[in-house]
């Protein structure tokens, strides 16, 4: 059974898809996980800065 050359272009287009597929997820993943970790690291400065400021004010008065 001879499988005619296009056929296998297009099982090549579709295996070469997945993979870019797979792979641009990954990253997205990566660069989402990023973004939560330095917005969570802004979110804990300013609490610190936040309780900092309540320690101040209760000494005071």
């Amino acid at each position: 059974m001879d499988v005619p050359f296009w056929i296998w272009l297009v099982v090549a287009g579709i295996v070469f898809s997945a993979y870019m597929t797979i792979r641009t997820n990954r990253e997205e993943k990566e660069i989402e996980m990023k973004e939560a970790e330095m917005e969570g690291a802004i979110y804990i400065e300013r609490m610190e800065r936040e309780k900092e400021k309540r320690k101040q004010l209760s000494s005071e008065g």
